[in-house]
């Protein structure tokens, strides 16, 4: 299979308004969303704005690039369904699995933005999360009579009027109430801090799977976060899974390598640009002078990565001289270096 592997940064207004926006990226312009069957997406709310109770066909992860915010999460899989609220910070993750319910508000005084990353092997839309409101001018008792809501809810025929149709507004409001302010469920059961675990690890990148956190076991996808120095380089390598990379602050170049060793992709990457790695091919990232930063989403719980460095160096010597055809020098200099 052939991917059409070109950086693209979010190529469609979902929704816009005076609380915030949602973007997308969708297969017209960036067809390896739908090739690779992932998808991608961004919030921004400006200070009051307020998503309407929602859930989607897809498991996904946000990542908060800037901001604070207040989630509510309801879970599709308990039988006696309690919302949870928690708050989340610059640099956390946290998984959505298909089916939760959740809203989302931004009570601080600066914009809020998340950006989403996952598979859409269950969406209705392949490369795309497609978002059922609980109200609002889409909501989803909007398909039902007034005389069935009625009925379910015990309610008169004026106040299921009420119930259904008051919200006129779609996806995103800006409020002057004050909901939740404190989390009721400890942070950790629902939220990964990324930024704490890369300050822990020491290295160029942090990436948690199932080994780390049940939370990623749930949702079967990966969280990762890569940062680099200015002019440094993280590769090549290659992953089990597919991998879906958004550039969050600075820039650097991408290579891609493909089957037989072919070279798929060589770009320029910058702030808000989307890559897919397929699964398999070999990737690697070299920051520009300002350094570079992405958050990474793998399409497995538990996906296996091997550096090609770590790999010629865990050859042994005389393997490595006859497989590359070059001098015992070389291999020793070569091993020696990486």
């Amino acid at each position: 299979m052939e991917f059409n592997l070109q950086p693209q940064k979010a190529d469609t207004t979902v929704f816009e308004g005076e609380g915030g926006g949602y973007y997308a990226w969708t297969a017209a312009n960036t067809p390896v969303v739908a090739e690779a069957v992932i998808g991608a997406g961004k919030l921004v709310l400006k200070p009051q704005g307020f998503a309407l109770p929602h859930y989607a066909d897809a498991s996904k992860i946000g990542y908060v690039i800037q901001g604070t915010c207040t989630v509510g999460l309801i879970s599709a899989e308990s039988d006696n369904p309690q919302e949870k609220v928690v708050i989340i910070n610059k640099g956390d993750a946290i998984p959505c699995p298909n089916g939760t319910i959740s809203w989302w508000f931004n009570g601080g005084d600066s914009d809020l933005t998340i950006i989403f990353l996952g598979e859409t092997t269950q969406s209705y839309t392949p490369g795309q999360f497609d978002y059922l409101l609980l109200t609002g001018a889409v909501g989803m008792l909007r398909g039902f009579s007034t005389e069935l809501i009625s009925n379910a809810f015990g309610l008169s025929h004026d106040h299921s009027k009420q119930l259904v149709e008051s919200q006129s507004n779609v996806l995103i409001i800006k409020i002057d109430d004050h909901l939740p302010e404190k989390s009721n469920y400890k942070k950790q059961e629902d939220v990964i801090d990324l930024n704490a675990m890369f300050e822990q690890g020491g290295s160029s990148s942090v990436e948690i799977t199932s080994r780390d956190s049940p939370l990623v076991d749930g949702i079967g996808l990966s969280p990762k976060l890569v940062r680099l120095e200015p002019e440094t380089v993280l590769g090549p390598y290659y992953s089990t899974a597919h991998q879906i990379i958004y550039v969050t602050k600075g820039g650097g170049r991408v290579q891609i390598a493909g089957l037989n060793g072919a070279r798929v992709l060589e770009e320029f990457v910058e702030e808000g640009h989307l890559v897919v790695v397929p699964k398999f091919f070999v990737a690697a990232l070299m920051a520009t002078d300002e350094g570079l930063e992405c958050f990474c989403v793998s399409t497995s719980p538990r996906p296996l990565s091997m550096e090609i460095g770590a790999a010629y160096k865990a050859l042994s010597s005389s393997v490595v001289k006859v497989a590359l055809n070059v001098s015992p020098d070389l291999v020793k200099n070569f091993k020696s270096e990486i």
